[in-house]
């Protein structure tokens, strides 16, 4: 039977957390009555110490006995050096708020030199990976290759948005559908449309004949669609692949505010986030298909110049699908294959690459 300890502690950046960290808490977890695990990045990085410190305490929320403590550490990195050393443990003590350390897990080679200061057990935990073949050095220097070794939290950091917007009938909701099944990944539906048929089906209620033209809208309605859309999104990001497709967001909501009620609200409009692509589906072209929930055949024009007005403001880059189906199509996955070969900047940590 594996000896079993009072108090462990894991250290680490987390840089961004990956199985193979959880594997090495999993492990530490299992052999103690506590463990500590210490999430300790230099201020260069560019993934906040809150966000890791939050992802680790979501996949671990069922052992209570397993708690994240993070300090940021800055000082240089030596093995070499006692000085070094003694800085950089001096942080962990303080992290550990003095507690006795019985067992120090890890799956680096410091991790010996590591349970020496603090007086402990070094527990080795799969030191060549061969259990769980990752590193943080490999996430992130291509986070796609190892997508399925991120956790849904960690994956929704990392994800590419890519939203869609148009007049009506401009083939939105067919390109973001379209996109979604040539990259395999998920995509994420118009609630404001799903609002308008609900709206409509009460409104049947009342009078049978009703049309979408009778259907009222107020300043509520949009703040509800930013708010449902986002959350929508937001939940579609922790299982999607390393792109997700949006058809709409808050800024075309707002274009939309604006053309029911005569402006858009502030509400709505600091909803605005910044995706990483826009694709605007011109209406040139194509057909408008009346299927019971459009209404704006004649400002169709008018809404394609205002989405050009409005995305040209929004920092983001945007690319104007034209043409047939088949031709935006082309276009759109050039525009998110160039997205994806661009790759993520993150700034490198101030220690070697591994677990840490």
């Amino acid at each position: 039977m594996s000896t079993r300890f009072g108090h462990g502690l894991v250290v680490g950046k987390f840089y961004p957390p990956h199985a193979g960290h959880h594997a090495l808490i999993n492990a530490a977890a299992r052999r103690c009555a506590a463990v500590t695990v210490v999430v300790a990045p230099s201020r260069r990085e560019s993934i906040p110490l809150e966000f890791r410190l939050d992802w680790l305490r979501e996949v671990h929320a069922a052992d209570p006995h397993v708690r994240f403590v993070g300090r940021y550490d800055d000082h240089p990195v030596d093995y070499a050096d006692p000085v070094a050393w003694e800085v950089h443990c001096a942080v962990f003590r303080e992290a550990v708020g003095g507690a006795r350390v019985d067992a120090v897990f890890s799956s680096e080679a410091y991790g010996a030199e590591l349970a020496r200061r603090f007086d402990a057990v070094d527990v080795p935990v799969d030191p060549e990976r061969a259990a769980v073949p990752v590193s943080g050095t490999a996430v992130r220097s291509d986070p796609v290759a190892h997508w399925d070794r991120l956790s849904p939290p960690v994956r929704a950091w990392f994800v590419r948005r890519v939203v869609v917007v148009g007049a009506e009938s401009t083939g939105t909701t067919t390109m973001a559908e379209a996109l979604a099944g040539h990259y395999r990944t998920t995509w994420v539906p118009e609630y404001g449309r799903e609002l308008t048929a609900d709206k409509l089906a009460r409104l049947h209620k009342i009078t049978p004949e009703a049309t979408v033209f009778d259907v009222t809208w107020e300043r509520a309605d949009f703040v509800s669609v930013v708010r449902e859309q986002q959350a929508a999104e937001d939940a579609a990001a922790r299982r999607s692949g390393p792109l997700l497709f949006c058809d709409t967001d808050a800024r075309a909501t707002a274009v939309w505010e604006e053309r029911y009620l005569g402006s858009a609200s502030p509400p709505v409009r600091a909803a605005a986030r910044r995706p990483d692509l826009y694709l605007l589906t011109d209406h040139c072209g194509v057909p408008f298909r009346d299927d019971g929930l459009r209404d704006g055949e004649h400002l169709r024009e008018w809404m394609t110049g205002r989405f050009r007005e409005v995305l040209a403001d929004s920092a983001v880059p945007v690319i104007e699908l034209t043409g047939p189906h088949s031709e935006r199509l082309r276009d759109a996955v050039r525009a998110c294959d160039g997205l994806l070969a661009a790759g993520w900047s993150l700034s490198a940590p101030m220690s070697p690459g591994g677990h840490t």
